[in-house]
């Protein structure tokens, strides 16, 4: 029987490349303490550092994914202006803070029932959600008198324009996930249980392929995002050139020519 720390935890497991991240705290609707969100940071610096692990893959026990911050154990670091992430590590929410690493590698993200706040945070944070189609999303932070600091205010509007960021953000509304996808905050909806499955398949698609050229496209594309795109060409030379000298793309043109799939090693 597996035994539930009353703090929660984060739960790992490694499958061809893949890191499983599990939010384990269901009796609390997996509601954040500082050890799960300190031991999350740890989650993922350890799959930008291993470099056998290609894909993260962020999902929740039980019926819900997250039903955000367990403010009475979160209040007291938010009143003080602390993090719970230990300076050093990888931020799960990839904001780019002084101290704070950014993560290189790609997340995919699976969730279900009630995904509020923080859970919506971290999903945006990531790069690909599927969704439950029974999902229950809310940024409610102004029903606690406090803001989305996590990245909601920047992502929100940036997948789905000003006005449909400020509905939900202004609001605290409860929204599904027919509404998510429309706006773009998931990429799949796919029938309740079969949502981590389905973010397995896309994980394990994007772990078959080469590892640089994963990490540089998904570099790339945030570059073009943050910084834009006259900025993210001007890496296109410089890139594929250390790209194409790899041995990965010797042997992604020795797969082509041989007609079998290819076997890449990250070098």
């Amino acid at each position: 029987m597996t035994t539930i720390h009353p703090e929660g935890s984060i739960d790992l497991e490694v499958r061809s490349g893949v890191l499983l991240i599990g939010i384990n705290r269901p009796n609390k609707r997996n509601g954040f303490t500082p050890k799960m969100y300190r031991e999350l940071g740890e989650a993922y610096t350890r799959l930008d550092d291993d470099p056998s692990l290609r894909v993260g893959v962020l999902h929740a026990m039980g019926e819900h994914f997250t039903a955000g911050l367990d403010l009475p154990t979160i209040a007291p670091l938010m009143q003080r202006g602390e993090k719970a992430v230990p300076m050093g590590l990888v931020d799960p929410l990839n904001l780019g803070m002084e101290g704070y690493r950014r993560r290189t590698k790609p997340m995919v993200v699976a969730v279900q029932g009630i995904t509020y706040t923080l859970g919506i945070e971290l999903m945006l944070a990531a790069d690909i959600v599927v969704a439950a189609d029974n999902c229950r999303f809310s940024q409610l932070e102004v029903k606690r008198g406090i803001m989305a600091t996590g990245g909601a205010t920047l992502r929100m509007t940036e997948r789905a324009g000003m006005g449909n960021a400020l509905l939900h953000l202004l609001t605290g509304d409860e929204f599904g996930s027919a509404e998510a996808l429309r706006l773009n905050f998931v990429q799949r909806v796919v029938p309740a249980g079969q949502q981590l499955n389905e973010a397995l398949n896309i994980a394990q698609a994007i772990a078959a392929q080469a590892p640089l050229a994963v990490v540089a496209t998904r570099q790339n594309v945030l570059k073009a995002l943050e910084q834009g795109p006259l900025v993210a060409m001007h890496e296109f030379i410089s890139v594929q050139k250390t790209l194409a000298n790899s041995e990965d793309a010797k042997e992604g043109v020795q797969s082509f020519i041989e007609k079998r799939a290819a076997r890449f090693t990250g070098k």
